[in-house]
């Protein structure tokens, strides 16, 4: 059988191992929250906390949409013309045009140049949430962030395109098996090593003060039977007033982080029942769900990008020879761009399953669906959501139920359990 043979039969087999993960270990079937119990919880919030909610958005959406745009045009632009292939040359030529030249710097050129491109719209976000009091930080913080995030995407792109194109070069005609093995496998190792390494580039962490509240969450942890390294506090504050928590690593590198904005809004009560829906993922397992999830569509994203890339009118259209040559690099991102346009909303879909089980979670282990309810309230009015979206933003990209929905699931569960 040619390489081409087993690469179809190689995407056959992927494709099948994600559907059965995915039936098997998404909750595809959600906690109740009637429509009738979403409209009365959004007639319980404030009206001038949904309009500011609903202003918030509404004024973020631009940017948003304008920059999703933007990005997918520069893709195609460069991806479905010469144009990249040029600039990958271009930045490869002070090294005399070697292929590693070519592959980490034009590859990484290609990349910045997108994220330059829709700078100003991430500007446009900043400037709305300083508007509206989400924002605490500068524009010279902003700044720092945002080279921050540059430098760290620069190091793992670069060493991702050495490692790529070498393998490339060693195995020209199997370099989409060893290659969908090292997006897998990559795809385990950053669900490591971003939580200690990553994350502290951007927050400080501290372990949560001795005291009545980490007493609780740590008693709620070992009632729950999850095993959790520590609970930290984000120090969150220094850029923004929103509340969260959430729960990152695998293995010895699980922890619960709360942001200090949460100690500071919420009443300790609140504040467990947030750390019990994180909670919820550690104990079903959601990273390591969304881990092997996540490996598998890598794999198969190289292999299908192997057999879509092998297509002439494609190579024609970026003037390559080649899918597998560092100028064809801004193809592979016009296509992985459209097939991650496709995939937003399946993506999206499956993370409201998961927080609606993690949401459950925490209902079942305090018992205190009125407290939960509270919370979401709390939740609303400090991060100005939008309760209650419109249908199409939601089924596009909402990664977790809205407000109203959560207040509706507390209420059908209170309704339920008698309490």
């Amino acid at each position: 059988m040619t390489p081409r043979g087993w690469a179809v039969l190689t995407l056959a087999g992927l494709v099948v191992a994600l559907l059965v993960a995915g039936a098997l270990l998404v909750p595809w079937s959600r906690p109740p929250a009637p429509r009738a119990d979403q409209l009365a919880a959004l007639r319980a919030l404030p009206v001038d906390q949904v309009a500011r909610g609903r202003a918030f958005h509404g004024a973020l959406r631009p940017a948003g949409w304008s920059a999703l745009v933007v990005g997918l045009v520069v893709a195609l632009l460069l991806g479905l013309t010469p144009l990249g292939g040029r600039l990958v040359e271009l930045a490869g030529r002070p090294f005399g045009g070697h292929w590693a030249a070519q592959a980490v710097l034009g590859g990484l050129a290609v990349l910045f140049l997108a994220d330059l491109l829709t700078l100003p719209f991430a500007a446009w976000r900043q400037t709305v949430l300083t508007r509206y009091g989400l924002s605490t930080q500068g524009w010279g913080g902003w700044a720092v962030d945002l080279l921050k995030s540059y430098a760290v995407s620069a190091v793992i792109g670069a060493l991702v395109l050495l490692g790529f194109y070498t393998v490339v070069r060693l195995a020209p005609r199997w370099w989409w098996a060893f290659g969908a093995a090292g997006a897998a496998l990559l795809v385990v190792l950053l669900s490591f090593v971003l939580p200690v390494l990553v994350e502290p580039v951007f927050n400080r962490f501290t372990p949560m003060e001795p005291g009545p509240l980490r007493t609780e969450l740590t008693s709620l942890a070992a009632r729950d039977g999850v095993p959790v390294r520590d609970v930290l506090v984000a120090d969150a504050s220094r850029r923004t007033r929103a509340v969260n928590a959430y729960v990152s690593g695998l293995g010895p590198t699980r922890r619960v982080v709360v942001y200090d904005t949460l100690l500071r809004e919420a009443d300790p009560a609140e504040v467990t029942s947030v750390v019990a829906h994180e909670l919820g993922h550690a104990k079903d397992r959601d990273v390591w769900t969304g881990t092997l999830i996540g490996a598998l569509g890598a794999a198969a994203a190289v292999v299908a990008l192997y057999l879509i890339g092998s297509w002439t009118p494609l190579l024609r259209l970026a003037g390559v020879d080649s899918i597998a040559q560092p100028r064809a690099f801004p193809l592979l991102i016009a296509l992985v761009t459209v097939a991650g346009l496709v995939a937003t909303p399946a993506q999206a879909l499956v993370s409201r399953r998961v927080e609606a089980r993690a949401d459950a979670h925490a209902l079942a282990l305090t018992g205190d669906p009125v407290t939960f309810e509270a919370m979401q309230r709390r939740l609303a009015g400090v991060n100005l959501a939008d309760p209650d979206p419109p249908r199409w933003e939601y089924l596009w990209s909402a990664s977790h139920p809205s407000t109203v929905e959560r207040m509706a699931a507390a209420r059908a569960y209170a309704r339920e359990s008698g309490r």
